[in-house]
């Protein structure tokens, strides 16, 4: 999710910013191709052999472009599937915005996994892209073998809670932007306008969304869709969530749930904030819950052996604290619930 650009958001907007910030590492993306989804054309690009993995980026409006190359590292044992949703990076883009919307998004996940010829898959939902995963599962339970959410939002209510934070640290940390935003927002100028674009985006990445700030230097750098993620998060999102997420709110559902469920939290976490994300050990009480001790949003980046070991137990269906060496290595440098 952007922080409300959130990322989820999003990130590429804050990171254009940053005007002193080295580009990202160039990756190798594995081989790829449109294909007709829901009447419209989606980029996506597959490696690998073994059950399907399919990767939901965040936003809503950033890219695929994340993943690589750390997911690569799953495809000695499952075909790993990136793809950008409508309107994102190579994708298609529709001639209205308002053909964006929450529930597409979900339709075009079941659309890809039909296009693709696949049947059940693993899915992996990251930010905002775990609430299309969470919606595709309560939708098409029986498409589903396993479901990974990585710093995952519950509801609507949620990502309202996830600006609230990220606008705290804004006025604690840098209040000459926090005063210079208000002066804006005094003339009514909201989240969407350019102007509050800019000034926002002024503020680095790392406050958000990293433990080490530092590693804020391995998103990609390439533009997130505007138009699509105020048409779904409000045309002020960065302040009040609106559009389609505000109406969002799974957590009536997520008990019944009858796939193994992996929930993936950082400490320090500032969007998809600890406080919150802890509440799935009560709303999908028989989840796995990992919770990592040195990331912020992104515990790919900042934790990437440590997440990598989780991920590869819990996709070859091992108990969630089990004997191997490997358990044993992120038990001790993580919190994790059964």
């Amino acid at each position: 999710m952007r922080h409300s650009a959130v990322i989820f958001l999003t990130l590429a907007v804050l990171a254009a910013a940053q005007s002193v910030k080295p580009p990202a590492p160039q990756v190798t993306h594995p081989p790829g191709s449109l294909v007709k989804v829901n009447g419209a054309n989606l980029w996506y690009e597959s490696e690998g052999q073994g059950e399907p993995l399919i990767l939901i980026s965040g936003g809503p409006g950033d890219s695929h472009g994340a993943y690589h190359p750390f997911f690569s590292q799953l495809a000695a044992h499952n075909r790993v599937i990136y793809y950008d949703p409508l309107g994102v990076g190579r994708s298609a883009r529709p001639q209205s915005n308002k053909e964006y919307s929450f529930a597409r998004d979900v339709e075009d996940l079941e659309g890809l996994r039909k296009a693709l010829n696949l049947g059940a898959v693993n899915i992996y939902g990251h930010s905002y892209g775990s609430m299309v995963a969470q919606a595709y599962a309560l939708k098409y339970p029986q498409s589903v073998r396993r479901l990974i959410l990585g710093a995952p939002f519950h509801s609507g209510a949620m990502w309202q809670a996830n600006d609230d934070s990220c606008n705290e640290e804004i006025r604690k940390q840098f209040p000459e932007v926090w005063d210079a935003l208000q002066k804006l927002r005094a003339k009514g100028m909201v989240s969407s306008a350019p102007e509050h674009q800019r000034l926002y985006g002024s503020v680095p990445l790392g406050l958000f969304y990293f433990h080490d700030a530092s590693k804020a230097d391995l998103l990609p750098s390439e533009a997130s869709n505007q138009d699509l993620y105020y048409q779904l998060a409000g045309p002020d999102a960065d302040f009040h969530i609106g559009g389609d997420i505000a109406a969002l709110d799974f957590r009536p559902r997520l008990a019944g749930l009858k796939m193994p469920m992996l929930v993936i939290a950082g400490r320090f976490d500032r969007v998809s904030i600890p406080r919150l994300t802890l509440e799935y050990r009560k709303f999908a009480p028989a989840a796995r819950f990992v919770m990592m001790e040195n990331s912020g949003h992104f515990s790919f980046l900042e934790e990437p052996e440590k997440t990598l070991s989780v991920l590869r137990e819990f996709l070859a269906g091992k108990p969630a604290q089990g004997s191997s060496a490997i358990a044993r290595s992120w038990t001790r440098r993580a919190t994790v619930t059964p």
